[in-house]
């Protein structure tokens, strides 16, 4: 049977910062189990990412950090790409919009849309920032959404309500860049008048039906995706710029155009194609292949791009009309923490990066949590002790614990060679036919997008497995019934092997440390559900504990870390209203005096966190804070600083931590010591 062609693309992060779990279980990881099985299945995959490394993200963090553009991009291409090659995300290539032959696609594609008329060059009124002489993008306007009050709306978008915007709907519009309110000025741009889509957006998202033929299966969407889209559409689509006055990005390849760029979402997306490109080039393919003909294009990405893979980009890919239209956009829903929103301004996040320097060991745990708990329909929650729960009593007691018996006892009875099948029982029977049964059961989740439900499908055949060996009894019967030991033993090593093999798109890792311990080399689909992977006479290895036990010290030590890093930072653009009044007991029960910095020095593993030893007057104590990602150790030795003396001491990171450093934050989220009038030293009170 001829397999169809994927190119399956992952959102391109944007270089501005590192990656957090929540970005993991809503694009990465799944776009990781989809292409791995498609590739057993024998399918031919691009698996195509890289850094989106323009817009106003990017020019607001070299801001904040006073470094260039290209400095921000450079560091975080690395960081993030390093993260996925740890992780063991398989992509064909993690590019990235700043090379030359991005600028150059996207400029091509530009001009191709621009000479068959697809765009519309307005002149509007747009928002100037006198103090920076500065046409101000959509990120660099905040204020209050017309739609849900949220104060702190941006530009484009309410990240609160989700609501679309233009700059000129936000009310009290403020600049990022001088904190004042910006004049509205003339300016020219290139519009793509999306008004003249609606008509076969409509049936095309809802019935999959393209000029009259069918091209995906709508069922197969999301209802999310196919929800959002609609309302989009049915409440009316305009006209969007696909310019901006910036002097970062894809330059507009037309005269008179100087100091203008392509607007983030006609660039980033084209990135893709200019990846596919590169991987092209490097392997020496026609990428056009991939992106024409019986191909199918899946972007893998979070909800709240939905609207730009499922509505604009479909529109610029029909425009140009040499491509292809997704056949899918499985959008994930968003990942909680702890309770609350993953948010990189209030550092409330587990950083992908810092999991993978503290457990390197254990990659293949934290990919089954995050898959177990895939938000695929609604959002859903990630908490250390929830990962305890999985990896204990599903990874180590489950699947664990059937392959290390399966294996222990081979090699206690059998020398570690794999025993003859004899005389088959009914639940012997049962057992292989329910075997049998799985591939096809997996097979149809994946191809319907629902991972989560394709990996417990997996787990089950280690249930299986577990359940079939305690009903038998091996330990006891061989005893009085070896032959029948023989067959019971055969048969689950069967089910081991299949493990080895149908983990593979989930737990990489594991199904190599499993076809290691069998010594089979095999990673087709097809070899899957079949009751003879092993042959009578096949040699095994002794196994190793596949899951150690997480232990409760780890959870507490996780939870104590992610509260440490949130003592001095708090949110940058939206101040927290008054607390409830205090009594002046209550404030005098508080210590706080002044202390001088003697020592600092980095916390390993930890990038946020400072270990400080501080002279507060009547003693010299260890303090840890969290302004590393503000101050280098260097920086804050022999400062003068407000320290909180009478805090509880708390251990982060395996060190106890004797008070507090109290520090000032503007409305960007720096953070600043409270120095006092020269002449004040260690030990002085505050009051």
């Amino acid at each position: 049977m001829t397999k169809s062609r994927y190119t399956v693309t992952a959102a391109l992060p944007y270089a501005n910062g590192p990656l957090h779990l929540g970005h993991v279980a809503g694009v990465y990881l799944p776009a990781d189990i989809f292409v791995r099985f498609l590739r057993m299945n024998g399918h031919d995959v691009a698996f195509i990412c890289g850094s989106d490394e323009h817009g106003a993200a990017i020019t607001l963090r070299a801001k904040k950090e006073g470094i260039t553009p290209q400095e921000i991009v450079d560091k975080y291409n690395r960081l993030i790409g390093e993260s996925f090659q740890k992780f063991n995300i398989s992509f064909d290539i993690f590019h990235r919009t700043s090379s030359e032959l991005h600028h150059q696609t996207a400029q091509d594609f530009f001009l191709k849309l621009n000479a068959n008329g697809k765009f519309v060059e307005e002149t509007t009124e747009q928002y100037f920032d006198e103090e920076f002489q500065q046409f101000l993008a959509d990120r660099y306007i905040t204020g209050e959404c017309p739609k849900c009050h949220n104060p702190n709306a941006y530009g484009d978008q309410c990240e609160k309500c989700g609501t679309d915007l233009s700059p000129t709907e936000l009310i009290n519009p403020i600049s990022t860049l001088s904190g004042k309110s910006p004049i509205l000025k003339s300016t020219s741009h290139w519009f793509l008048p999306m008004d003249r889509h609606e008509s076969w957006l409509r049936p095309w998202i809802k019935e999959g039906v393209l000029d009259g033929v069918q091209q995906h299966d709508p069922k197969a969407w999301r209802n999310q995706v196919i929800g959002q889209s609609l309302s989009w559409i049915d409440s009316g689509l305009h006209s969007r710029a696909m310019t901006r006055d910036l002097d970062w990005g894809v330059k507009v390849p037309l005269e008179g155009a100087d100091g203008k760029v392509l607007y983030v979402w006609l660039d980033a997306p084209i990135g893709y194609i200019s990846a596919t490109k590169q991987w092209a080039l490097d392997t020496n393919r026609n990428w056009e292949d991939y992106w024409t003909g019986d191909t199918k294009l899946v972007h893998f990405i979070g909800k709240d791009n939905i609207v730009f893979h499922a509505i604009i980009f479909p529109i610029l890919l029909k425009d140009h009309g040499d491509f292809i239209l997704p056949d899918n956009v499985p959008a994930y829903e968003f990942l909680n923490l702890e309770g609350d929103k993953f948010s990189t301004s209030r550092n409330w996040a587990v950083w992908l990066h810092e999991y993978l320097d503290r457990y390197p060991e254990k990659m293949d745990e934290l990919k089954y949590t995050l898959t177990a708990i895939a938000p695929e329909s609604k959002d859903s929650e990630f908490t250390w002790k929830e990962f305890q729960t999985r990896v204990n009593s599903e990874l180590a007691d489950i699947l664990g614990n059937f392959v290390n018996r399966a294996l222990v006892l081979t090699q206690k009875y059998y020398n570690g060679v794999v025993p003859a099948c004899g005389e088959l029982t009914d639940l012997d029977q049962e057992v292989l036919t329910e075997i049998e049964r799985f591939p096809a059961k997996i097979e149809k989740l994946i191809y319907a997008y629902k991972l989560r439900d394709a990996q417990t499908e997996v787990m089950n055949l280690a249930r299986l497995g577990n359940k079939y060996l305690a009903e038998n009894e091996p330990w006891k019967l061989v005893k009085t019934d070896p032959k029948r030991v023989e067959t019971i033993m055969h048969i689950a090593l069967q089910i081991t092997a299949n493990l080895a093999l149908m983990l593979e798109p989930f737990l990489p890792s594991t199904a190599s440390k499993l076809r290691k311990f069998l010594n089979i080399n095999l990673t087709s689909w097809e070899e899957t559900g079949k009751a003879a992977i092993l042959k009578a006479g096949h040699a095994v290895s002794t196994p190793e504990i596949l899951f150690p036990k997480i232990e409760d010290s780890l959870v507490e030590a996780e939870v104590e870390f992610l509260k440490a890093s949130q003592q001095e930072i708090q949110q940058p653009t939206d101040f927290e209203p008054q607390k409830p009044n205090a009594t002046f007991d209550d404030f005098s029960k508080l210590d706080i005096r002044l202390g001088t910095i003697l020592e600092a020095t980095k916390v390993p593993k930890a990038d946020k966190l400072l270990q400080l030893k501080v002279d507060t007057g009547i003693d010299i104590r260890t303090i840890v804070s969290g302004i590393a990602v503000h101050y280098s150790p260097e920086e804050v030795v022999g400062k003068t600083v407000a320290v909180l003396l009478n805090l509880e001491p708390r251990k982060i990171r395996g060190v106890e931590s004797q008070g507090m450093i109290l520090m000032a934050e503007d409305a960007t989220g720096k953070l600043s010591f409270m120095i006092p009038e020269v002449g004040f030293s260690a030990g002085g009170g505050i009051r």
